[in-house]
Formats: structure tokens, C-alpha cells, sequence
């Protein structure tokens, strides 16, 4: 729900707005590399407006992603770190678990088939 509502409160005015943009920069530009010889043939390239425009964007959007997601590297370190102590943590568990079960089992088959439960509490040390 919350992606449909940035798509459409986001996304669809951003893209109407870089249509209009593209449509009202049609005419050809030269965008030249070398600012000490701006007709350098070699280091400069003529292309519609627009398309240096959406290359911006593109460019823009690129770097962005690339800083986020270095400047998150920390909260993923730590998301992974804490995964596998939790998996660590599960498999503690699970061996304590079983552990209980068995003296569970073999306390239950102790006291069926032995001497009452009173006699083996007698022999235990008193504080």
C-alpha cells in the first residue's frame, strides 16, 4: 500500500515533470569537455538537451544510490552479525531443549521402574 502511494504521490508528477522537460529542450546542444578549447572535436559531443538532462538525472540518482548504500554498510554489518548470533543463540536452545527432554525421560523412567520417589529424596544433602 505504502509503495502504490509513493508511486503515485512521487513518481508519476517526477515523470510528468521530466516529459515536459524533455519535450520543451528538444533543440541540439554541444557539451564540450575541455575548457581551455571548447571546439575540441575530440573531448566534446552534440546531442539534444533533454538527453543530457535525463543522463543528469540518471547520473544523480546513481551516485545517490552508491551513498546510500555505503553509508548503510554499518546497519548491515550489524543486521548480519546479530543473525548469526541469534542462529548461534537457536542451536543453544535447541541442545538445551533436548537436554531437558532426556532427563525429562529418564527421570520419568526412574521413577516408575525404581524405588519410590521419597527414598531418593532422603539420600540427597540436606542445607
Amino acid at each position: 500500500m505504502f509503495k502504490k502511494l509513493v508511486n503515485i504521490v512521487i513518481l508519476v508528477p517526477l515523470a510528468i515533470i521530466l516529459v515536459v522537460l524533455c519535450v520543451a529542450n528538444r533543440q541540439s546542444v554541444t557539451l564540450a569537455l575541455n575548457p581551455f578549447r571548447p571546439e575540441d572535436q575530440l573531448l566534446s559531443t552534440s546531442a539534444p538537451f533533454f538527453v543530457f538532462l535525463l543522463l543528469a538525472f540518471l547520473v544523480g540518482a546513481l551516485v545517490g544510490s552508491v551513498a546510500t548504500w555505503f553509508g548503510q554498510a554499518k546497519h548491515r554489518k550489524r543486521a548480519r552479525t546479530e543473525a548469526m548470533a541469534a542462529v548461534k543463540w537457536r542451536g543453544e536452545a535447541d541442545q538445551q531443549k533436548k537436554r531437558a527432554e532426556q532427563m525429562a525421560a529418564s527421570a520419568t523412567s526412574h521413577s516408575s521402574s525404581g524405588p519410590s520417589s521419597s527414598a531418593g529424596l532422603s539420600r540427597l544433602p540436606s542445607h
